[in-house]
């Protein structure tokens, strides 16, 4: 039989039902999907491949999958560490970017995805928990035009701020700046126009999730009673949308009391995830699990330290929980191989306890259960037959990974992103021998370098890049 790749010689860690390891294995790839598994032998007598890859001397595992990350912040990594987050975000995204920002941002971001081995990731456009780009399409359609020309595969989460409305936006014509309110039925029909462009594009690589932010207890407390039944009502209206268009619905920032509040609203389901979910009470561990909603548990994130997510609690309950990088700015990659062993480092500190959160499980959390957390589990997450080849090929050939055994184990817990060698998504082979198949990389940094200058230009952000406070001979960041 004539097929379009074969790649043998590696060992296959599947994340299969059996959770099988195929050493000398073979994956046989025709019209974008997996048609067969085995050893080697077994394979290579039956098809005849127009291209083959010797992964001899490398791990094979399923595509890596970022459950929860913000769009634009590949542009501003490391910066405003001596300002307030949200502020720098709102300044920044909301009046100083332009659609070339944002497709800069996609290209940097999906490259950085692409040669860590990341082949599918959530994107939220934009910042903090309430600052979206969604004023007009055009950013939308940049960011994901960006991430098209890369060839990974993105969840892109669309959706209004909280209210009150409106919000001053800004949009630039060169270097005149144009200011206008922003108002919540704008930002929704806005969506409505980038779901019907891009949900299920770039053959099915592109899909948009909705989003509304969460309504926390600080919310109920300071908004007024008029503005937080409208932020309800909003929240109802965009929860509708995600139903009715068929997407994901997700939040960023959950912590205890807004996950019974959000239960309370309705809007939680198999087709909700939560990120962070931090300091959640035994009624809201018990709410995920009746209500079948996903978690999007980012050990790596600054909410990680602030508060703790009950994840062993919860999937001792049933609950889909999956790690998210939460993006790589302030201070963070998205290398999902650091965040599992962050993972894994996080809750046996917590619990005192080194059996806690095995390897195997960290690396399920960034495969098959991230895939079930965004509807896609039927065709991405595992290496089995009629499922997407969305594979990753990573190099044992280094010291930190030698001597060559125990792969499931080693390849989670001693490999980072760098390690990456080969990445196939959909069948086609998109980084091959650590390069890029479909972009050159000096044109995507080149151009992100560009794109930074001009916006710190526009928003007059020289003083984002000052070292904070108590960098160098503190034992603390000064407030």
């Amino acid at each position: 039989m004539d097929v379009e790749l074969i790649i043998s010689g590696g060992v296959i860690v599947t994340i299969d039902d059996q959770r099988r390891v195929i050493k000398d294995g073979a994956i046989v790839i025709n019209n974008g999907q997996i048609i067969a598994v085995d050893q080697s032998t077994t394979i290579q007598n039956k098809f005849n491949a127009k291209k083959t890859i010797n992964a001899s001397g490398k791990v094979i595992i399923p595509g890596l999958i970022d459950t929860h990350a913000h769009a634009g912040h590949a542009l501003i990594k490391t910066m405003g560490l001596n300002a307030d987050w949200e502020e720098v975000c709102g300044d920044i995204y909301r009046k100083g970017s332009t659609p070339e920002f944002w497709y800069a941002e996609a290209r940097l971001a999906s490259l950085e995805r692409l040669k860590f081995g990341v082949t599918t990731g959530v994107s939220l456009l934009g910042g903090g928990d309430t600052i979206l780009r969604t004023d007009d399409p055009v950013y939308a359609d940049a960011h994901c035009e960006g991430v098209a020309s890369v060839g990974t595969r993105s969840m892109v989460a669309v959706g209004p701020t909280r209210a009150p409305h409106p919000l001053n936006y800004a949009s630039w014509d060169n270097d005149d700046q144009s200011v206008y309110p922003v108002s919540f039925e704008k930002q929704i029909k806005t969506c409505e126009k980038i779901i019907t462009n891009w949900h299920r594009n770039e053959n099915k690589r592109i899909s948009i999730a909705a989003i509304y932010p969460v309504l926390r207890n600080e919310h109920e407390k300071d908004m007024s009673a008029t503005d937080y039944e409208e932020a309800i009502r909003q929240a109802k209206i965009t929860r509708d949308l995600s139903k009715a268009a068929g997407l994901i619905f997700t939040q960023d920032g959950h912590t205890g009391g807004s996950v019974k509040r959000s239960y309370e609203i309705g809007l939680l389901g198999p087709d909700a995830l939560l990120s962070h979910a931090t300091n959640l009470s035994a009624e809201e561990i018990e709410i995920c699990a009746k209500t079948n909603t996903r978690i999007a548990h980012n050990p790596s994130a600054v909410a990680a330290i602030y508060g703790y997510c009950p994840v062993i609690e919860l999937m001792e309950k049933g609950v889909i929980v999956a790690i998210g990088s939460d993006a790589t700015a302030p201070d963070r990659s998205s290398d999902m191989f650091r965040h599992m062993q962050q993972l894994m480092h996080y809750h046996r500190t917590h619990y005192r306890d080194a059996s806690v959160m095995p390897a195997g499980k960290a690396l399920e959390m960034a495969t098959i259960d991230a895939a079930t957390a965004l509807g896609m589990d039927d065709e991405i997450g595992s290496i089995e037959v009629g499922k997407k080849a969305d594979i990753v090929l990573v190099d044992m050939d280094a010291p930190h990974m030698h001597p060559m055994n125990m792969e499931a184990f080693r390849v989670v817990s001693f490999a980072n992103g760098n390690d990456v060698d080969t990445v196939i998504i959909g069948g086609e082979v998109v980084l091959e021998n650590k390069k890029p198949t479909r972009v050159k990389v000096t044109e995507v940094l080149n151009d992100a370098q560009a794109e930074t200058e001009k916006m710190l230009s526009r928003t007059d952000g020289a003083k984002y890049l000052e070292l904070p406070d108590g960098f160098w001979s503190s034992t603390h960041y000064t407030k």
